[in-house]
């Protein structure tokens, strides 16, 4: 049996790439040249600013503080979920699906990366108005897997299977 790959399987690894390399990019500067994580906020915009934010948790910093064991399983399993999306990537049809597989692809790459490097994610990305903040502080990494998952569910939603018209007959296997 022999596997057909999505047609936009480059355009995909290309987005993920991009959003890889844009995530460490960002990372770097915030870590190198602007030195934030000794200096902790450097004010921005009125409703943004660059904060250090060191993650070794998941998501809302979950399971956050359980040692290099807890920091290895986040790791293989953070792999074991971007192995299941790459896959699925390699096979959808839709480009629109492939796009937003790869964002979460490249995110996931991107925080795995921080987390063998560092021991935790660097998170910076600051978003607030006054003391609300939408968001807890987040990378690119992060920006790209909830626009990502965000992308897929409305995609599923609002171009969902259409149902089979009344005389249609079912493709023949």
């Amino acid at each position: 049996m022999t596997t057909k790959y999505s047609p936009h399987l480059k355009f995909g690894l290309t987005i993920a790439a991009l959003a890889l390399v844009l995530d460490q990019l960002t990372k770097w500067i915030v870590i190198t040249p602007l030195s934030l994580e000794a200096k902790r906020v450097i004010d921005l915009l009125p409703i943004f600013r660059l904060t250090w934010a060191e993650n070794t948790g998941i998501s809302l910093s979950m399971l956050a503080d359980g040692g290099e064991t807890m920091r290895w399983i986040l790791v293989a399993v953070t792999a074991l979920v971007a192995g299941a999306v790459a896959i699925w990537m390699t096979r959808e049809k839709a480009k629109g699906d492939v796009f937003a597989l790869a964002l979460i692809f490249g995110g996931a790459l991107g925080n795995i990366a921080d987390r063998v490097r560092f021991g935790y994610v660097v998170d910076f990305a600051d978003l607030h108005f006054g003391e609300f903040r939408p968001f807890l502080i987040f990378n690119v990494a992060d920006a790209c897997i909830t626009i990502g998952v965000l992308l897929l569910v409305a995609r599923a939603l609002l171009l969902g299977e259409k149902a089979p018209k009344a005389g249609d007959q079912p493709a023949a296997e």
